[in-house]
Parts: C-alpha cells; structure tokens; sequence
C-alpha cells in the first residue's frame, strides 16, 4: 500500500479563508439600498479635548448641521453636545445606488478633566467644526511651585 503524503500548506489555507470572507462582505456591501430606506441614525461625532494653562478646549466634527441646530448644555462636569443634521431634500423618484451620508441626531457627552467657569464658555462653528473654549476655574488651574537650585 502506497500514501501519498501532500506536504501542508498553512498559508495557501489562509489565504482561501481570506477570499471565502472577502466574497461574504462583499455580497453583504453590494445590497443596493431600497428606495424607502432613510439613512436615518444616532451619530457620535469626533472630538478632540485639548488643555491649556487657562482653558479647556473641545472640538467637534460636525459637517453639514446649520449651527442653529446644536445645543450646548454643561452639568456636573459634562459637556454635552447635541444637535440634528437634516437631509436637504428628499427625492421620491431617484433610485439610488449608494447612501452613505448620515442625517438625523447626533449626541456626545465629554467628561470633563477640570472645573470650568460656565458663566463665561464661548463657542464658535467653522468649516464643519465646533470649537468650545471652557475657561478653567481658579482652583482648576494648576500651580506652578519653582524650585530654588542652591
């Protein structure tokens, strides 16, 4: 009795799963989307929470949304941020192919790493970003102890 002995081949076994998922997302990703389906969701939008000596700083990504609609609301040492991004106009005849632009509300909550003075946080809307500049209290603010060198 003769075997024949394949050597095997590990990556070659890899590789075939790779396409075999490949294939399974890409049936799941070419479902062309229904005339009915809205591209309606809860969204988060990026932010970045940088700090100075003075000031905490909060940047938002939020394109497209009119300014009107967001609302800024500061309790207990959350910032949050909330706001709705509308679909311009909705056509009833198009039949489309791809939909990948989000429209509807949008929330983020942003702990805090410092007591602010709420009495005086500006905010400003450019180019799709929302800057909130929350001035630090007296006590949040670090101090600063210089070391006499004898």
């Amino acid at each position: 009795m003769v075997w024949d002995v394949t050597p095997w081949k590990p990556f070659r076994e890899l590789e075939r799963m790779r396409r075999e998922m490949d294939r399974i997302w890409d049936s799941l990703v070419e479902e062309k989307p229904r005339k009915t389906r809205k591209a309606v969701t809860e969204w988060l939008p990026s932010v970045d929470v940088s700090e100075t000596e003075n000031n905490l700083v909060v940047e938002a990504e939020v394109p497209g949304i009119d300014p009107k609609d967001i609302d800024i609301s500061l309790t207990d040492g959350r910032l949050i941020i909330r706001g709705e991004k509308k679909q311009a106009k909705e056509e009833k005849e198009a039949d489309y192919h791809l939909v990948e632009r989000s429209y509807g509300s949008l929330a983020r909550m942003v702990e805090l790493p410092a007591q602010v003075q709420s009495e005086k946080i500006e905010a400003s809307y450019k180019d799709g970003i929302l800057k909130i500049t929350l001035p630090k209290s007296e006590e949040a603010k670090k101090k600063v102890i210089k070391i006499k060198v004898e």
